[in-house]
């Protein structure tokens, strides 16, 4: 009897697999046991073929070439990783392999990944699916027993093929012709044009802010403030003459309470994690960029085993999920959680439809726990952080709401109305998870920062008298629009039709398709923004380049648009359910790229490099262009095909010993110097080192080890991911 071959994304989780069907024999690519060979693929090994491939005249980037329509697709082997890809087809090739069981990661780019293997090896046994979501022995075990046929994701996989080949189709054509066309690195595509262009809309919206003064006026008496209001219940006044008149008219003067109304409130806790919603608030608590989150999230997913699938765009469990919530609480009944998650073990779990929701899952649930029990100290402090926020967050839903009773008191002085805000707790419900927490409330950009607070009123009732101690009048400014962070910039993605104004049916198709990017790809497309130079960070705010805002000039309008995108990924969601035909989609892909370039080719539009430096490169001898990266300063060579850069200065983690801000580092080899551009703090690196060296000790053993099994399975993560690496080849740096 033959055996049965696993093909695993990663070799982490190949052995996590192997461990669990007892393959204890190691061999170069493969662990095998009695009944299982397990192989695995390093993220993609095959990737959509270069255009030269096609035709050897597509080597030399011209615009004569344009467009580039192939017939047939084709795929090649990802040169980097080749050797390994030959290892694996050795194995798909042996004998005695009678059936395979595709166990990459369960969604779009997962099915990608296994399928582009098994069709470049020319594998035809019968295949089988394993679909997880998390990584622990329990869930594997699970999936084995309830193994799906291959055919079943058949159309998962026409969908991804499409959305690749769309990506090539789009972004390769539209990338050579821009960059042919102004003799500049540029890029366009079909996600991260809209993306840039909401920033860019963004900045013009801040330019063109004109701001207003206006004042409110507050009354203080001995025991509490109240706050000023017109008749419509609004505290702003833009005439300063009229709010003098109030002020006169009430300075000094006494009133009565008019009316007390209280109003007994419930909160329910926020809906579990998603990845975006993840990313989102890792990024406004913490300050990680959206791609940190998700490596973070992969490493506890993967490697620690103690959360679910990260890559997920739901916020709920299925009903299945239910009987395994105890074993879940058990896993987090640590520390401070200890007491919150036996108390919720004690009573019957309700399953309400503020987590438990069939309806409302696509192909994977929310993040929440598994049933792993870990020590936490082993993780850094990253990796709590964020196992952290999802356990406060699966505690939550599983509490009863915030109870409150919500007191409004509106007071009259002579004439003019007077408002108070106060809040009695009755039961903190949920809210007790997050006792130490500040950073629970969210910031809402749109949020009025003069609104009534919260403060804590004495014993009133309608009828009292109150007299004022002091009236004081603050003059304030309206404010433009926030410039986007990562975590704003996140929202925009999943939700763009708040954004960009257009009307309600094409706002519908893009709420309804979940908006720009995936869950899986908007932490990539954040960072390939960022190190395409078209958007710089300044503190955590996201500001376009020049490079940017000329792209976005340069770029054809619809382009611009995320209703295209929205359209896409609805045609796509709609082949992946056997609904659309793929054939057709990319069909139309090759047309809007033949429009597109032609375009571009009639366009009379000027591309001018204004960061252009006098330092020329040292290969090829241009001048040399200065950018800013997420990491720091560098130069690079203007000529795509050079493709030379040297760093003038990065950003470190290091503090100046005076102010105690993040030191630049300036230089190259020995004339490296830090500097601190808050205090103009200066010191060489070499005698830098020396005295941190003097004044600290040595790193604790412990510490070492954590640290070099930190960078061990950081290693491990995906190498190459499909478009990424056909896009590298373009260089796109400067």
């Amino acid at each position: 009897m033959g055996k049965i071959l696993v093909l695993a994304e990663k070799p982490s989780v190949a052995r996590d697999i192997g461990k669990v069907l007892k393959c204890n024999i190691n061999g170069k690519s493969y662990l095998e046991g009695d009944k299982y060979v397990i192989t695995w693929a390093l993220g993609h090994l095959v990737t959509l073929a270069d255009p030269d491939i096609y035709d050897i005249n597509l080597k030399k980037w011209s615009m004569d070439t344009l467009p580039m329509l192939p017939k047939k697709m084709e795929l090649t082997v990802i040169p980097k990783t080749a050797k390994h890809f030959g290892e694996v087809r050795k194995v798909m090739k042996r004998n005695d392999i009678d059936e395979l069981i595709l166990a990459t990661d369960p969604a779009r780019e997962g099915e990608l990944v296994g399928r582009w293997i098994i069709e470049k090896v020319g594998f035809r046994k019968p295949i089988k699916r394993l679909w997880i979501s998390s990584q622990t022995d329990k869930a594997i075990i699970d999936g084995f027993k309830r193994l799906k046929p291959g055919n079943d994701y058949l159309n998962l996989y026409q969908s991804a093929v499409c959305r690749a080949e769309a990506d090539w189709l789009i972004g390769l054509n539209v990338t050579r012709a821009l960059t042919c066309k102004y003799n500049a690195q540029l890029s366009a595509g079909r996600v991260q044009t809209p993306i840039l262009s909401m920033i860019i809309e963004r900045e013009e919206e801040i330019k063109r802010f004109k701001p207003k003064d206006y004042y409110i006026i507050t009354g203080k008496t001995k025991d509490f403030k109240l706050q000023w209001q017109n008749k419509n219940g609004n505290s702003k006044i833009f005439d300063e003459n009229f709010a003098k008149e109030v002020l006169m008219k009430v300075t000094g003067k006494s009133g009565k309470i008019i009316d007390v109304e209280e109003n007994n409130r419930k909160q329910y806790s926020p809906a579990l994690y998603d990845l975006t919603e993840l990313q989102r608030e890792a990024n406004r608590i913490y300050g990680y960029s959206a791609k940190e989150t998700l490596s973070i999230m992969q490493r506890l997913y993967e490697n620690y085993k103690v959360l679910t699938y990260p890559r997920t765009d739901s916020r709920y469990i299925s009903s299945d999920i239910v009987p395994t919530l105890p074993d879940r609480l058990k896993a987090v009944s640590f520390g401070q959680y200890g007491k919150i998650a036996n108390g919720i073990l004690k009573n019957k779990i309700v399953s309400h439809k503020g987590f438990v929701d069939d309806k409302k899952i696509t192909d994977h649930h929310a993040i929440i726990p598994t049933e792993e029990r870990m020590n936490i100290s082993n993780l850094n402090n990253e990796e709590r952080n964020i196992y952290n926020m999802v356990i406060k967050r699966f505690l939550s839903v599983m509490l009863p709401p915030f109870e409150y009773l919500q007191i409004t008191i509106k007071a009259e002085v002579n004439g003019e109305i007077f408002t108070a805000k106060g809040k009695i707790v009755k039961s903190k419900g949920w809210k007790t998870v997050y006792d130490s927490d500040e950073n629970l409330e969210e910031n809402n950009e749109d949020k009025n920062a003069e609104g009534l607070k919260d403060q804590i009123l004495p014993m009133i009732k309608k009828g009292d008298n109150i007299s004022f101690v002091s009236v004081d009048l603050h003059k304030l400014q309206t404010k433009p629009p926030t410039r986007f962070n990562e975590a704003t910039l996140l929202s925009a993605m999943e939700n763009p039709q708040k954004y960009v104004q257009m009307d309600s049916e094409l706002s519908k198709t893009l709420g309804e398709t979940g908006g720009l990017g995936t869950v899986a790809t908007r932490a990539d497309i954040i960072e390939k923004l960022f190190n395409a130079f078209y958007i710089e960070k300044k503190g955590k705010e996201i500001i376009p380049t020049s490079k940017g805002r000329q792209l976005i000039d340069l770029v054809p309008d619809e382009l611009k648009s995320p209703l295209l995108t929205a359209k896409w990924e609805r045609e796509l969601d709609l082949i992946s359910k056997g609904k659309m035909d793929g054939n057709t989609f990319v069909d139309k892909m090759k047309q809007y790229a033949e429009k597109l370039v032609k375009i571009v080719k009639n366009s009379t539009d000027k591309y001018i490099h204004d960061n252009l430096t006098g330092n020329k490169c040292p290969v090829c001898g241009k001048h040399m262009l200065e950018v800013k990266s997420k990491t720091g300063r560098m130069l690079v060579c203007q000529d795509r095909e050079c493709g030379h850069r040297e760093m003038l200065s990065r950003f470190t983690n290091a503090r100046c010993p005076e102010c105690h801000k993040k030191l630049e580092l300036r230089g190259q080899g020995e004339g490296q110097i830090y500097v601190c551009t808050n205090c103009h703090f200066k010191e060489k690196l070499s005698s830098f080192n020396k005295r941190f060296k003097e004044n600290n000790h040595k790193a604790d053993k412990r510490d070492v080890e954590k640290y070099i099994k930190k960078l061990r399975e950081e290693n491990e993560t995906p190498i190459n991911s499909a478009l990424s690496d056909a896009l590298s080849k373009l260089n796109l740096n400067s």
